[in-house]
This record gives structure tokens, C-alpha cells and sequence, in this order.
């Protein structure tokens, strides 16, 4: 998309600035629009190149930036989010011999939303850059943990037979490819020993030619055709090397839509959105409007529906209503973390990645590593680059969303230390105050 456009229209085409934001939105299928509605927007092929003030209109706005899928609450009661009934405790926390508060953590993480849910009640809530409880606000690979979840839900119905199928039960046209023999839970781990290339700060990655096969003519054409010729790994096996991969992703995202004869949206819509529920409206990226979306990123919405997401999985993936709609033991085969060969670090011991969940350890060499570490064993993250995280503690009844807009994508590696001291502070502080 060009720098100065203002969005996309629904058959795709780009809208002019002179189009009222009301007339875009319905364009959109939106049937309110979100706030703001930034006139002009970078050009989404740069996305990795974006400076932060960029970032933020960027990813604010990213749900105009390319074709979309919308999922609705369709008018069902949202699942109450009340005030916490104490005020939120100071939290302080110590990083490269300083003590810091939450407001030096806002300014050094560049973050433009937080949500802390303390016993599904809100302790704390902060909007930056601009932002409003409307924003429709890019989940980078936050997406992944969505699609992980949906996934759980459709083996519950027996729509997807195992996790231990092979891939080419559901997409018959990767037979003989790279990925033949990978199966659903090779996938999903991100250990299918497939070549890819995740590098944010390469030009020349496979990701970054993703970013923009995404912003072209033909996305879904680029993206199947880039995906589709991967090669297997000289030597190695699908379950036993790590190596975090977006390419694979989209195509869990892609079982997905097979297995269920619906969009990633139309999914989320009929068994979540709209039976937690929800309060507004979400945009899903789509390669085919209707037909494909975005299954390794591409999720985009209001920061306490992030929140309500993060209490559907922190509750077991239950219902209001005490409804199960996961296996039971879904969530817990989630954040089991594979050992594969690259996924064991000093920071992750037992392993750093589940079926698209992450373990976010304290670098042991780091002062007040060890009491965060004891936290950071009970809670696990969806991660998106650029800050973009739900850390979720079951015990503690705890969800902290973020949105941000770092300066690099994922590094350097500090500011992943720093949200996992935070949330141990969080932890502390808003167990002193119980």
C-alpha cells in the first residue's frame, strides 16, 4: 500500500483519503469505526523498516493496510471486565542495578496499551500514543497462540482427528513437498525441519519476502508458492531442531480452515468471539477475502477483547458458563515445551516453545533472575515482535496484555527480560494487595 492511502476497500482496491473514515469502515465491513482513524499510513511493505512513531499508526491501522476477514461479537453480552476493588499497588522492579516503576517500564518498552486482569477484574489499564479502548491494535504472532487455541477447539469437535496426523491429511497438495511427513503437532511446535529463514533485520529472509508477498498484487499466490517450495533441512528430521518458523505457521492456519470448511475469522467468530464474549468487532488479515487468512499472523482488536482472550485460556478454555470447549488437557499439552535440539537455553532449561505458546525466562546471570524465574515456571506468553504480548499465570489469575512499538522487532534481548521482571512484580505486588 502507498504512503497517504487510507485503507482498503472490501473488494480490495485502495481507498482515497477523500472517502470518510464512516464510508471505509463499512467498506471494511466494520459496523463502527475505530479510534483513531489515521488519514495517512506508511506503506506496509516496509513494515520491518518502520520508524516507532510510524510503528504506531502502522499497527493501529494495519487492519486497512491489507484485505481482511471481520469477526463479530454478533450483540452477545460481553464477559464483564469490573474494576478490581483496590486501587493498583506501586510495583517496582530492579533492571541493570536500577529500581524501576511501572511508568519508567511504559516509557522504556514504548508501550502504547496495557491491561492487567487480576482475578478477571481490571487493576490496571493504559492507553499511549494515541490509542482508545476502540483501537484495533495488530497482534504480530500473538495470532499464533489464537490459532493454537482454535485448533484445541476443532480437536474437541473432531474436526481435526489428531495433532498427530500428518499435514497432507489436510492439505493433499503438499505431498511430495518439504513438508511431506511433518505432522500437525510437528507444526505447532515449530519443529518440522523445514529450511526457513525468520530474521526480521534480513531483507533477503523468507520472512521478510513474506511481509511482502502480504503487501502485493497477488498475496496469496506469493505466500503459497513461498511456503510451498521449502526444503527439508539437509539431515535433520521433522521433532528434532527448533527453528521458529512463520512459513509453517501460516499452514497450521491452513489446517485449520480445511478441517473446519471456514476462515481463521468465521472460526473464531462462531466458537469464541461470539460465546465468551466479546465486546467489538476484530479484523482478521486475509490473502482471499472469505476464502484464506493469515494463519502465522494477522489477528487485530480492541485491547480488553486481547484481555478476554487471555481469560478464556487462563480459565482452561471454558465458557462463562462452565462450558469446556478445549480437550481437557489441551492447554497443558500447550505449554508442555519442547526439548528439540535449539529450543533448550540457559534462559528456558526445559525448553522454550509449545504449540505456538512461549516460556519467557530471566537470563540467570541477571540479579533477581532466580525469584523471576520461579514466576516465569507458572506463566506462559503469546509473543508478537515489536512488544506485543499476553503473559497469562492460571495460579495467580493474572493477564497482562501489551502492545508496543519497539524500535527493532525482537531485540535486543533486555526488553523480553524486562517484561518477564515486570510480570513478577505484578505478581508480587498484586498478591500483597489480596
Amino acid at each position: 500500500m502507498a504512503a497517504g492511502a487510507a485503507g482498503l476497500t472490501q473488494a480490495g482496491e485502495r481507498a482515497t483519503d477523500a472517502q470518510p473514515a464512516s464510508v471505509q469502515c463499512q467498506q471494511l465491513g466494520l459496523s463502527a469505526c475505530p479510534a483513531p482513524f489515521d488519514a495517512v499510513l506508511p506503506p506496509a511493505a516496509a513494515m520491518l523498516t518502520w520508524d516507532p512513531d510510524s510503528r504506531v499508526i502502522g499497527f493501529r491501522n494495519t487492519y486497512r493496510q491489507y484485505a481482511g476477514d471481520v469477526f463479530r461479537p454478533l450483540h452477545g453480552k460481553p464477559y464483564p471486565l469490573p474494576p478490581a476493588p483496590h486501587g493498583m499497588p506501586a510495583v517496582r522492579y530492579r533492571m541493570d542495578g536500577r529500581t524501576l516503576t511501572l511508568a519508567d517500564y511504559l516509557r522504556r518498552q514504548r508501550v502504547t496499551g496495557m491491561l492487567i486482569l487480576k482475578d478477571g477484574h481490571v487493576a490496571y489499564e493504559y492507553y499511549g500514543g494515541g490509542n482508545t479502548d476502540t483501537t484495533l491494535w495488530t497482534s504480530r504472532s500473538v495470532a499464533k497462540s489464537v490459532v493454537s487455541v482454535l485448533i484445541g477447539i476443532a480437536v474437541r469437535e473432531g474436526r481435526i482427528g489428531s495433532i498427530a496426523d500428518p499435514i497432507t491429511r489436510y492439505l493433499p497438495e503438499l505431498a511430495g513437498s518439504g513438508w511431506d511427513g511433518v505432522t500437525l503437532r510437528e507444526l505447532l511446535q515449530h519443529v518440522s525441519g523445514v529450511e526457513w529463514n525468520e530474521n526480521y533485520a534480513d531483507p533477503k529472509s523468507d520472512f521478510a519476502h513474506l511481509t511482502r508477498c502480504e503487501a502485493g498484487p497477488d498475496p496469496y499466490s506469493c505466500v503459497n508458492q513461498l511456503v510451498g517450495s521449502l526444503k527439508r533441512t539437509a539431515g535433520v528430521r521433522p521433532g528434532e531442531v527448533w527453528s521458529y518458523n512463520t512459513g509453517g505457521a501460516w499452514l497450521a492456519g491452513r489446517v485449520l480452515e480445511r478441517a473446519t470448511g471456514m476462515t481463521i475469522a468465521k472460526y473464531l467468530e462462531s466458537r469464541l468471539w461470539s460465546r465468551f464474549a466479546m465486546q467489538n468487532e476484530g479484523v482478521w488479515e486475509a490473502l482471499v477475502r472469505n476464502e484464506v487468512d493469515m494463519g502465522g499472523h494477522g489477528f487485530n482488536a480492541t485491547l480488553r477483547d486481547w484481555g478476554r482472550f487471555g481469560l478464556f485460556v487462563a480459565n482452561g478454555g471454558k465458557l462463562g458458563t462452565g462450558e469446556e470447549l478445549l480437550p481437557a488437557d489441551w492447554i497443558a499439552q500447550s505449554v508442555t515445551w519442547s526439548r528439540a535440539k535449539g529450543s533448550v537455553t540457559p534462559q528456558t532449561p526445559d525448553g522454550q516453545y509449545g504449540y505456538q505458546w512461549w516460556f519467557a525466562g530471566v537470563d540467570p546471570a541477571r540479579p533477581g533472575s532466580t525469584q523471576a524465574n520461579e514466576t516465569a515456571r507458572r506463566t506462559f506468553w503469546a509473543v508478537g515482535i515489536f512488544g506485543q504480548a499476553i503473559a497469562i499465570n492460571p495460579a495467580e489469575k493474572l493477564v497482562v496484555v501489551q502492545w508496543s512499538a519497539w524500535q527493532k522487532a525482537d531485540e535486543p534481548a533486555s526488553l523480553y527480560d524486562e517484561q518477564a521482571l515486570l510480570v513478577d512484580a505484578l505478581t508480587r505486588a498484586l498478591r500483597r494487595a489480596d
